[in-house]
């Protein structure tokens, strides 16, 4: 056999297996299995609490009717923002940050992680993070990826970065174009319990056109059941989720550590 042939056999053996690595962490992406065996990646908290998360703002379009709803219920929430999108409106990022809002990243661009490789992971990475930075004065913590699916390479370039990888425990799908704000209330309050993580979007940037609307009128639903169930809700640093980054004062540790629309 020759090396050149040696070479290309090895290399058929061993791209599988690289493969493979790289797209293990996606397992995370399966509910049921992350809320059980992976809680603080799932985001679960103290069972007092509710961590209210958005993703793909900021919207200058909608993402100030939830700023006023908010502002509006005395809740302050978790927002992980695009860095496509803070480009375009770094104003209203900067009155989120001053109105007491968590400011995580989503990346910058809404690609899938699977399709990447490690300098492109990173580098996306990197570039969401110093923009946040930049523009709210303050480096981000948190990360989560777009569609919720983590790889191998985002957690090292998370561990390089400075940044912890979060979920959720309960989403209301609100990204569907077939959702309407029941669906979105029913489909949180199935899956949530005290300490839980919620997903919604305040933006419909990769979501179904105008579906924040929907978001919008489910929000004060949602608020009131917390409510009702002598929940507090805020954002993630108030969350006390074990080593996630969190307030003085509050339970959680420094450590580094997934649909449509995510």
């Amino acid at each position: 056999m020759t090396p050149a042939r040696s070479t290309l056999l090895a290399s058929a053996a061993v791209l599988p297996a690289l493969a493979a690595v790289h797209a293990a962490p996606a397992l995370s992406t399966f509910g049921p299995l992350r809320n059980t065996v992976m809680p603080r990646l799932a985001g679960q908290g103290r069972p007092d609490h509710v961590a209210l998360t958005f993703d793909d703002g900021p919207d200058p379009l909608s993402t100030p009717y939830f700023l006023g709803l908010l502002a509006a219920r005395g809740v302050r929430a978790t927002f992980f923002l695009l860095g496509s999108m803070l480009a375009r409106s770094p104003g209203l990022a900067r009155e989120m940050a001053a109105a007491g809002h968590e400011i995580a990243v989503h990346g910058w661009h809404h690609r899938p992680l699977l399709v990447r490789g490690p300098r492109a992971t990173y580098d996306d990475l990197a570039r969401a993070r110093d923009a946040v930075a930049d523009v709210t004065g303050r480096p981000p913590l948190l990360f989560r990826p777009p569609y919720g699916v983590m790889t191998t390479a985002a957690h090292l370039a998370c561990r390089r970065l400075g940044l912890t990888p979060v979920l959720w425990t309960c989403w209301g799908e609100d990204w569907r174009r077939r959702a309407t704000p029941r669906t979105v209330q029913d489909t949180v309050l199935r899956d949530l319990r005290g300490g839980g993580t919620i997903l919604l979007h305040d933006s419909d940037c990769t979501s179904a056109p105008g579906s924040w609307r929907t978001t919008l009128r489910a929000l004060p639903r949602i608020l009131d059941a917390c409510q009702a169930r002598n929940w507090q809700t805020g954002p993630l640093n108030e969350h006390g989720v074990p080593g996630l980054p969190g307030l003085p004062g509050v339970p959680g540790l420094r450590g580094c550590g997934a649909g449509r629309g995510v």
